[in-house]
């Protein structure tokens, strides 16, 4: 007599006690292996690869929330935090900083890219701005420390001090952008890293920087035009307080019909500098000499006059 060594398989029985084993994800080739997965545990991947030279991560996220833009910010800010920042040369050097053009975007979301404008304050051994104690005055250094290390120029004294103009360009910015100033709309500071709007104009040769009002040779239309936009931001300014300082026509971009004013870390303010209406004064008669050259009748005691009714 011969015997069947294969059992039969034993009948599966389930109950509320003891349900039937899950058989696991399905192994049809056409099934979704995340069917029936609650969506809160799905995560979506993405590999960024490493970077170049010239490259760096965004420096957006690990900047505090008031080093960042003013808000409503422009929908071209690239917030990601998987953007790198690609360094694509260098656009200006002064003696107290040099401007870099940056493009920052996500490599998943090319599209988006933007390029900025990056103003680096030099490092301790940069020069220091002229006149600086003069511009400086009115403005308050928080901890006596710093302010008797800036005094003595100490290696500490000198890093602080660049943090400071650029942390002053930065606040004149923000205040200027909310109050709606025609300047460039800054992103972040880091440091002595600031990062702003890059101001262009288009033509037949592309993209390129917004000229200097210097280097503009304008119809007489447009000039009177110029000097009108420039006379209501100046009213703006003063309306808040402050004075360039620096003004004239190499810190001022034509970006078409549109000023930009520009280089606002010497800003004072007109009360509590003891030479704020030295300052103001200076700054008209510079652009009005300017306009006066090119065929425009400015005068800059009759907008002196109209600024400072603006003021008090």
């Amino acid at each position: 007599m011969t015997h069947d060594r294969t059992a039969p398989p034993a009948e599966e029985h389930s109950s509320p006690e003891h349900p039937a084993p899950d058989p696991g994800p399905s192994t049809d080739p056409g099934t979704d292996p995340l069917d029936g997965i609650d969506d809160a545990f799905v995560i979506d991947f993405r590999a960024y690869d490493d970077l170049a030279e010239g490259q760096r991560w965004s420096t957006w996220p690990d900047v505090e929330p008031l080093s960042r833009g003013p808000e409503p910010r422009p929908d071209w800010v690239v917030t990601s935090r998987g953007a790198v920042d690609t360094e694509l040369g260098i656009l200006e050097t002064g003696k107290e900083a040099e401007v870099f053009l940056l493009e920052r975007g996500d490599p998943h979301q090319p599209e988006a890219a933007v390029v900025m404008a990056a103003k680096r304050y030099r490092s301790p051994e940069h020069q220091a701005f002229r006149r600086a104690a003069t511009y400086a005055e009115g403005r308050s250094t928080r901890r006596s420390r710093d302010r008797r290390a800036v005094q003595r120029r100490s290696t500490f004294g000198r890093e602080l001090a660049a943090t400071q103009w650029a942390l002053a360009e930065w606040e004149a910015l923000t205040r200027c952008w909310s109050a709606g100033l025609p300047v460039p709309y800054p992103v972040q500071i880091d440091g002595t890293e600031l990062l702003m709007e890059w101001i262009t104009v288009e033509d037949d040769e592309g993209v390129r920087t917004a000229p200097r009002l210097a280097q503009t040779r304008p119809a007489p239309d447009l000039l009177a035009a110029w000097f009108e936009q420039l006379r209501e931001a100046l009213a703006t300014l003063v309306g808040l307080g402050l004075v360039h300082g620096d003004l004239s026509a190499y810190n001022i971009l034509a970006a078409g019909e549109r000023l930009v004013i520009i280089d606002l870390p010497q800003v004072v303010d007109l009360v509590g500098n003891p030479r704020g209406t030295e300052f103001l004064m200076r700054d008209c008669a510079n652009v009005c000499a300017w306009f006066r050259a090119r065929g425009l009748p400015a005068d800059e005691q009759e907008l002196i006059g109209d600024l400072l009714a603006h003021a008090f």
